[in-house]
């Protein structure tokens, strides 16, 4: 290249449209979303959202034409008990219009409710019922809290991270009163540590070893 050639100016990388995707959402939630972030290499866009504007951004994602997020996909929690708010409960939303799925995540701690979004997407009480019975997470204007998994004497949410794995009691059938029954768990074997590795990973010398490395020292006998 010439010395008074100008080098051509280099191509900007194109900005990642879940990226630009995930601005928009901010946006148009003036301020109630907290965070925007791509996880898994940028292959996932998440929002964090004020639990207390969470209908208003559920409702603008579902009905602004922009976004139409016509599907919640699953909704499910995740327990940090060493945080104020300990749960995260998170929303999976998927638009088949634009066909681009984002991850919404709102915090809570064991007392304060979070609004049910029943009314966006009628089919979500399965989840939140789930939610409720794993966790102990409470939704505001859900009509049919009730366990879903466990039986209706349970005691505690067993998702919990701080849920004792002995204690409680179980249910199961009794062949002496021949009716279901309460009784004390069970543990039909010790808490065991695992070792994972196979055979030819665990086993660092076989019957024989000895002889080659002795070959490989002195070499083979003449």
């Amino acid at each position: 290249m010439a010395e008074n050639e100008i080098a051509p100016a280099e191509t900007p990388a194109p900005e990642n449209p879940l990226r630009v995707l995930g601005t928009a959402m901010a946006d148009a939630a003036q301020g109630a979303v907290t965070d925007v972030t791509l996880e898994r290499a940028g292959a996932e866009l998440v929002l964090r959202v004020q639990r207390d504007a969470l209908i208003p951004v559920m409702t603008l994602l579902h009905d602004d034409p922009r976004f139409a997020f016509e599907q919640c996909m699953d909704i499910c929690a995740v327990d940090w008990p060493e945080n104020a708010e300990r749960f995260e409960v998170v929303y999976n939303l998927l638009s088949l219009t634009h066909n681009h799925r984002v991850r919404v995540v709102v915090t809570t701690d064991e007392a304060t409710p979070v609004a049910s979004v029943v009314g966006i997407w009628p089919g979500v009480t399965w989840f939140e019922r789930e939610v409720w019975d794993m966790h102990g997470v409470v939704f505001a204007g859900q009509s049919d809290l009730r366990r879903i998994l466990t039986d209706y004497g349970f005691e505690g949410h067993p998702l919990r991270k701080d849920f004792p794995m002995t204690g409680y009691v179980e249910l199961r059938y009794d062949e002496e009163l021949k009716r279901v029954a309460y009784a004390p768990v069970q543990l039909t074997q010790e808490f065991r540590d695992f070792d994972y590795m196979s055979p030819w990973e665990a086993m660092t010398t076989l019957p024989g070893d000895e002889k080659v490395h002795q070959n490989r020292l002195e070499g083979p006998a003449a």
